[in-house]
């Protein structure tokens, strides 16, 4: 069970990047693997103007994809449920404490993890920011759960935006835009980090 329910994330997230390279790649550059280290990650800090269930006070990752669209995953809302109650039959899930994180509306019953490291955790893992990565295939992600849930995030859907959907809000002025921090990605305690994060953009803004 827990080996579908992994797939189908992947399924999920890898249709997600496919369309966004499809139309770079050129006929001449075909057998070209796509350099996800180049695009663009930043962390986004809901305003306080932003009154929405989901988004208002939410802190995500988003990267940029080379067509304009981009992905992203909510850091700051825990939910009540933990790996164990997704995940009864494995062990090493039952021995997760930390509550599984809301990353989005688009597949939340699938779940995933941020993990922070120096290099990738393995096989079919994807660059998010500097030490961040995001582990989809399924045995990675039950070795970052056997191994190294200490670093790592494990969340519940993911947040997508359409081409051009994520330059609108922020010319919108939706949108704080920080450093991506691996460590604030993945760190246990979020209660708070918002307006920490809030009074820090608002205070770097009014310097400017």
């Amino acid at each position: 069970m827990l080996r579908q329910y992994r797939l189908r994330l992947e399924a999920v997230f890898l249709l997600v990047a496919a369309l966004a390279w499809i139309a770079p790649v050129k006929a001449a550059d075909a057998d070209a693997k796509p350099d996800l280290e180049s695009e663009e990650t930043v962390l986004l800090v809901a305003r306080p103007e932003l009154q929405d269930a989901l988004y208002g006070a939410s802190i995500l990752v988003a990267k940029s994809m080379p067509d304009g669209s981009s992905v992203g995953f909510i850091i700051n809302k825990p939910t009540k449920i933990t790996l164990g109650q997704v995940f009864p039959d494995h062990q090493p899930s039952l021995k997760v404490p930390d509550p599984v994180f809301l990353g989005g509306p688009v597949g939340t019953d699938l779940i995933f993890a941020l993990v922070e490291r120096k290099d990738s955790p393995g096989e079919g893992s994807i660059p998010i920011g500097p030490g961040l990565f995001l582990a989809i295939q399924s045995d990675t992600v039950d070795r970052i759960i056997e191994s190294e849930s200490d670093h790592a995030r494990f969340l519940a859907g993911m947040v997508v935006w359409r081409p051009g959907e994520l330059d609108d809000e922020l010319r919108r002025g939706l949108w704080y835009e920080l450093a991506p921090d691996a460590s604030m990605a993945v760190q246990k305690k979020t209660e708070g980090l918002w307006e920490e994060l809030v009074g820090r953009s608002e205070r770097s803004a009014n310097t400017i």
